[in-house]
């Protein structure tokens, strides 16, 4: 599933002044989120010429630009005006050539403007469409903020997620999406979730009903996305079954072609789920930084059986 960006919308998220553009125009796709700098553009070689990304113009191209004959320079912006053009941008607040603006109106592309530097901008637009154009897939499980880390929180139907998410959401935690989430790789090592726009700040409680987070909790307990760091699974206790009692096994889950590390919780009767995933996600993120309790206690072990053998 890839989503697309029409111009309207980036113009909105990075607050990009619109120079010009009819609705037609706004109201094109970007289907990439590779820019062009068209320097060699300007000088008249279109052997490579990327017309289906997005142009941006900063003080080396406009400073080109201002050196061309009008008529020179209207040729040359007519020619990189092609069907697929999705916009024009101009950075740093630089003045705009009148041509740019005349090609791009016969062809009814936009042209936006921005007081920041071209460097910035370019670094902003790709973010932007990185995030937007990624392929998403969905997964099925509940996806919250636990201490400034992503947890996604799966397990069988019906075990306990969303009532489990709920407890946390009281205790201070946010909610980015219950039921599905839908993710997508933003680097090769880096997974990102959030909500559908239907199920936005919705959460499902079996007797309740839907809930909106957002109207009940306040704004504090809601995130539009959020990076998945940690990855919860529920399932019912089985009283034969033997279990991780140490925290020596390092299990991963691969979502999305990523692998992220998961933890399995298992379920019974009066165990506080909600508090068991708070303190597993405050002892991952002291792993990460260096300190592992596992570790120190075998330690200790090995330190305390050496002392014994050494009487």
């Amino acid at each position: 599933m890839t989503e697309t960006v029409k111009v309207n919308e980036l113009a909105k998220a990075i607050s990009l002044e619109i120079v010009t553009g009819s609705e037609v125009a706004l109201d094109r796709e970007i289907t990439t989120g590779d820019v062009s700098r068209p320097g060699l553009e300007l000088t008249g070689y279109f052997n490579f010429y990327s017309h289906d990304r997005l142009q941006l113009f900063g003080n080396k191209e406009i400073t080109f630009a201002q050196k061309m004959m009008p008529e020179e320079r209207l040729m040359v912006l007519r020619k990189m005006c092609s069907e697929d053009t999705p916009a024009f941008i101009v950075s740093r607040g630089l003045e705009i050539p009148e041509e740019m603006i005349q090609a791009c109106e016969e062809k009814e592309i936009a042209v936006l403007s921005s007081k920041i530097s071209t460097s910035r901008l370019l670094g902003e637009i790709s973010s932007y469409l990185d995030g937007r154009l990624a392929p998403r897939t969905n997964v099925h499980g509940v996806l919250v903020e636990v201490y400034g880390l992503g947890v996604l929180i799966q397990g069988d139907s019906g075990i306990g997620k969303s009532e489990t998410a709920l407890e946390l959401i009281k205790r201070g935690h946010r909610l980015i999406a219950d039921d599905r989430v839908d993710v997508y790789r933003q680097d090769d090592l880096t997974l990102v979730g959030e909500a559908p726009k239907i199920l936005q700040h919705l959460i499902e409680i079996r007797g309740i009903g839907i809930i909106d987070v957002l109207n009940l909790f306040g704004a504090s307990a809601v995130r539009g996305s959020m990076q998945v760091q940690l990855g919860i699974y529920l399932e019912t206790w089985e009283k034969d079954k033997r279990y991780d009692r140490l925290g020596t096994s390092d299990e991963m889950v691969d979502i999305a072609d990523v692998s992220v590390p998961q933890i399995k919780i298992p379920v019974k009767t009066g165990r506080n789920v909600a508090i068991i995933i708070e303190v597993a996600a405050m002892n991952f993120r002291a792993k990460t930084m260096g300190y592992d309790a596992t570790k120190a206690f075998e330690d200790r072990l090995t330190a305390l059986i050496e002392e014994n053998t050494q009487r």
